[in-house]
């Protein structure tokens, strides 16, 4: 067997093999004595088939299975010692005129070569890296949710402006029957408020559908109908009261404090006010060091410039697939992959560079720290390291997962090597500020 390349360009190159007949003959003769052996032809006893007669029944199958994995096998090892860098898999060029018997058979490969290019993190123009600090309103606020969610209902005889209200939406065109519970300030207008307060048990409301929440969610929830039913829903409800309370806040004491954090955790307002913007702030770190991940990313696409081997990478796309795309589909698939392809030969650059690898110590401690937080929010504070240890490796042997993981520890890997090396500026807000700053009023 013998393998050579040709240099198209730097992005492109054909491989030839050259394959003879003693490469494959005697795999291919044992395979066939073996079917001599088991082969069932009427007129032939079991064993007793004669040779040629197998030959021609099996031969050019059997011929073309073991050329083909040999060809498998002597490609991948060419790539592997010549340390080839390719994108996609080897395009085998068509041969209408191949001639089986031939004492020597030569095939030729496309190759999709990936680019040598430098990236460079220092860019001109600053990237944002925001630090969200938790504001007193919003720990003001969720203390006052706190109080709410802890507090005790005490019965009252009319609706409020801060009253807990229950009752039934009914209209019976579309059989809406639902039993919920509301307090006003989920409505959009004013006006609707207005129509609650005042009212008694028994009352009946009459409201429009359109405009009634600011969150189509909630009106999927008070009504019971699918995304599709309430999409542009503009029909009267009645609401019928069937009961009525006030929320009397929780004090804010030492039982209220053990019930949220445990034993002596927390033992004052000021030290609850200071894990409130702890826990939040932590949330809000992940938030904020997604979109410093994000940021960057998209510079690093847009400023490190290098050239693919598009027409190469659009003909592979045509049969990569489960189903074959036309060359039009083809093309319109590689237009809508090319960014994320430069960002995967970007990042394998950058992992190179740096050094950056991925240990199984990494995954199982990862994995153990994830599945600490998930216990934690069910209040299993301190779970055993046996129990950890077990639920991480149930969860490890889930292939598809431990890949996330390792996903997950790469990229949190190359987020430190951006804080340390790209050109950042640190800009400290509040939550509500950041959201507005980055997604805008919504």
């Amino acid at each position: 067997m013998n393998i050579t390349r040709e240099n198209i360009d730097a992005l492109n190159a054909v491989v030839r093999v050259d394959i003879a007949k003693d490469d494959y003959s005697e795999k291919v003769d044992k395979i066939l004595a073996d079917y001599r052996k088991t082969a069932n032809i009427p007129g032939f006893r079991k064993g007793h088939v004669p040779m040629g007669m197998v030959k021609k029944q099996y031969g050019k199958a059997v011929l073309v299975d073991e050329v083909n994995k040999l060809l498998q096998e002597a490609l991948n090892k060419y790539l592997t010692e010549e340390k080839l860098d390719v994108l996609g898999h080897p395009i085998p060029k068509p041969q209408d005129d191949l001639d089986w018997d031939s004492d020597k058979l030569s095939f030729e490969f496309e190759l999709g070569l990936a680019p040598e290019f430098e990236v460079d993190l220092k860019s001109k123009k600053t990237i944002t890296q925001y630090h969200i600090v938790a504001g007193d309103e919003m720990i003001n606020e969720q203390i006052d949710n706190i109080q709410k969610q802890y507090g005790k209902l005490k019965p009252q005889t009319e609706i409020t402006k801060d009253s807990e209200v229950s009752g039934i939406y009914t209209n019976e065109e579309k059989e809406i029957e639902n039993s919920v519970t509301l307090t006003l300030d989920k409505f959009k207008a004013k006006a609707t408020e207005k129509k609650f307060i005042g009212a008694k048990v028994g009352d009946v409301i009459t409201l429009k559908t359109k405009g009634l929440y600011s969150d189509d969610h909630e009106l999927m929830h008070a009504l019971k109908l699918g995304h599709d039913e309430i999409h542009d829903l503009d029909i009267e409800v009645t609401f019928t009261v069937t009961e009525i309370n006030e929320r009397e806040l929780a004090d804010l004491d030492q039982d209220l404090f053990d019930k949220l954090f445990g034993k002596d955790v927390v033992k004052s307002v000021t030290e609850l006010k200071d894990k409130i913007k702890e826990d939040a702030e932590k949330q809000f770190k992940q938030q904020a060091e997604q979109k410093l991940l994000n940021d960057v990313t998209e510079h690093l696409v847009e400023n490190t410039k290098f050239d693919l081997p598009s027409e190469f990478l659009t003909k592979w796309m045509q049969t990569a697939g489960e189903n074959q795309l036309t060359e039009d589909q083809a093309k319109d698939e590689y237009e809508k992959s090319e960014k994320s392809l430069r960002y995967q030969l970007i990042e394998g650059k950058l992992i190179t560079d740096h050094k950056i690898q991925v240990t199984l110590d990494d995954i199982k401690g990862h994995a153990k720290q994830m599945i600490k937080a998930q216990m934690a929010q069910f209040g299993q504070l301190n779970p055993s390291d046996k129990e950890l240890e077990d639920i991480a490796a149930r969860v490890l042997s889930n292939q598809d997962e431990a890949r996330r993981i390792s996903e997950q520890i790469i990229s949190q890997k190359l987020l430190e090597v951006y804080k340390e090396k790209a050109n950042l500026k640190i800009k400290e807000l509040t939550y509500e500020a950041f959201v507005k700053e980055v997604y805008g009023d919504k």
